[in-house]
């Protein structure tokens, strides 16, 4: 033990010798110069000599990795392509305001769209504007035509995953027809009953004919699970009307209030994987709802949406042409200057026959930026089979003033006036870029007329608008220009038929002419296509004999979308606003390579 602590101490007294340690380092330095001289620079004269070989070499080797690089390439285009993929969230922007999710109280195009995202039917609207089951697998129709049995598809499930049934669609159409509930979709329904023969039929019973019912079952289904409990007159209030549970494509998630100010809203919709139409492609909808046009035209611009629906034509012509893609959609709506029937001055036949030959209705399309179609009758021209369509004449000016002389009316100055009271009427109307141009329009064609106009537009956005009570219902209005959802087949009887006069019905001018409420009600009880065609022929040339409106122009949506996305197709022709999400489950946001099929 003693002899190892020796040993240790013995080797910590070792020095370190620094003389020898740096002739060890100059010896090491001196053997790698004698190296690097040997064995590299006096070869460096020997790699001169090859380097032509040496160059040749790795041009080869370059040109076959580049021939190597080719071949990858082209093997890759050979077996894949760009594909549309799944995934991502698609952002849209609708114009109005978002007070309720319920579908039987939808007033905006954005709470339409909505309901059209949630929300399943038993019929819908595809892309080329032809009715097509939704839920409904069969329809039978017995021999009377008043009672339609339907069929339901049994692999409908709401979005808590409870099965769709019968049941629902038959609690739908009661909470519909109850009074207390207050829904605008009441009136259509109080002659119709609604039976669950089974858990996946219902039975219709009509009291008489009605060719176009087929078209009102299109009506959102409402869940019975969850609303069996609510009473019909809180249904509007209940917590359902913002959490609601549907069987649409899409699934709610959360409302958000994005701006208190502005009041703008957005809806936060997840895709419904279990959705019967087939899974959306897309993650996530986003709906954004401005209040008007201006707003969304700023998101636009700020590049914070994928897709818009519901601007102008006069503000569609300030969107950026470079990022985003325009789809004019035709839809089955027409813009009208209403006359009301009661006004002492539009009672003569001849006043209103002076406006409708004096009024230039190309040129008001023109002037509000055009993209709009004509429209000069209460039914659509394609609605109508055959070469002898009416059609009104090309304004007359000097036809106008013959009649509004033979009425009474003479120039006195600048305006007519007859019994010394001058022809002045106050054209409302609601607050739209368009709406207002239109008006500027017909002022300026009617002072060469002579009949002076004043104008009144409504903001309905604003909190204390009241425009369906104070104006529509009062009929409390000289002239209204106002859009009127014509729909896929052409029954307008709502509209124009003199039982629709009163204050809960959509008769807003009080047109009333035997001739013509005779032909919209026999068009609409009888089903032979010829006889309707040749019934609404009829009607249409007596309304434009009678001349209750002017015709301005069809509606034409033009959807905007961002040039990286995939969503409404170019040639599509929609019925109403919200059918353009026909074919919401196929829309993208991505685009990746994907592997061809062998």
């Amino acid at each position: 033990m003693d002899e190892e602590k020796q040993g240790w101490k013995q080797f910590k007294r070792i020095k370190l010798d620094k003389k020898q340690l740096a002739r060890r380092v100059k010896k090491a330095e001196g053997a790698t110069q004698r190296h690097a001289h040997r064995f590299i620079i006096r070869r460096l004269d020997n790699i001169r000599l090859v380097s032509r070989e040496i160059t040749l070499w790795l041009v080869v080797v370059g040109l076959i990795i580049a021939a190597l690089g080719v071949q990858l390439m082209l093997g890759q285009k050979q077996f894949t392509r760009q594909e549309r993929i799944a995934g991502g969230t698609y952002v849209e922007g609708a114009i109005g305001q978002v007070d309720t999710l319920n579908p039987l109280y939808v007033s905006t195009p954005s709470e339409e769209s909505a309901s059209r995202l949630l929300f399943s039917s038993l019929y819908n609207y595809d892309e080329t504007g032809h009715i097509h089951q939704d839920i409904a697998k069969k329809l039978t129709i017995d021999a009377n035509n008043t009672v339609y049995t339907i069929s339901l598809r049994d692999d409908v499930s709401w979005h808590d995953d409870t099965p769709l049934s019968a049941r629902d669609v038959v609690f739908t159409i009661n909470l519909i027809k109850n009074p207390a509930t207050r829904s605008p979709l009441r009136i259509n329904w109080l002659d119709v009953s609604a039976v669950a023969v089974d858990a996946t039929t219902v039975r219709f019973t009509l009291p008489a004919p009605y060719a176009a019912f087929p078209h009102a079952l299109t009506f959102p289904i409402l869940p019975e699970h969850v609303l069996k409990n609510v009473a019909a007159g809180a249904v509007r209030e209940s917590a359902f009307s913002r959490s609601p549970v549907g069987s649409g494509p899409f699934k709610f998630r959360l409302l958000q209030a994005a701006d208190a100010v502005s009041r703008h809203k957005v809806v936060h919709l997840t895709a419904n994987k279990s959705y019967y139409g087939g899974s959306p492609k897309l993650d996530r909808f986003e709906l954004h709802a401005y209040l008007g046009e201006s707003a969304m035209l700023t998101a636009l611009k700020a590049g914070e949406l994928s897709g818009a629906s519901g601007l102008s034509s006069v503000s569609v012509g300030q969107v950026d042409k470079q990022r985003y893609r325009f789809t004019p959609q035709p839809l089955n709506s027409g813009v009208y200057l209403l006359f009301n029937m009661n006004n002492p001055y539009l009672k003569e036949d001849k006043v209103r026959l002076a406006i409708q030959a004096g009024t230039d209705t190309l040129q008001l399309r023109k002037d509000i930026g055009g993209g709009v179609l004509p429209l000069d009758g209460p039914i659509l021209s394609n609605q109508l089979q055959g070469e002898d369509v009416p059609h009104l004449p090309a304004t007359d000016i000097a036809k106008a003033q013959r009649l509004l002389d033979e009425a009474g009316w003479k120039m006195s100055g600048s305006y007519r006036v007859k019994d010394g009271k001058q022809l002045s009427f106050t054209i409302t109307t609601t607050k739209s870029a368009e709406y207002e141009r239109s008006l500027k329009n017909i002022e300026k064609q009617w002072q060469k007329l002579g009949i002076k106009i004043e104008k009144k537009v409504v903001d309905t956005t604003s909190v204390a608008s009241a425009f369906v009570q104070d104006t529509l219902q009062a009929r409390n209005f000289d002239m209204l220009l106002y859009e009127l959802a014509i729909g896929a087949d052409p029954d307008v009887y709502a509209y124009w038929h003199s039982s629709q006069v009163g204050q809960t019905g959509y008769n807003f001018t009080g047109y009333s002419n035997k001739t013509a409420d005779a032909s919209l009600a026999s068009a609409r009880s009888r089903l032979e296509p010829a006889l309707r065609n040749a019934k609404y022929k009829q009607f249409v040339r007596q309304w434009q004999e009678d001349a209750p409106a002017i015709g301005l122009y069809q509606t034409v949506l033009e959807y905007i979308s961002s040039k990286g996305v995939r969503s409404v197709r170019t040639d599509s022709h929609l019925v109403t606003e919200a059918d353009r999400y026909a074919t919401v489950q196929y829309w993208t946001v991505q685009a990746g390579t994907v592997y061809k099929t062998p």
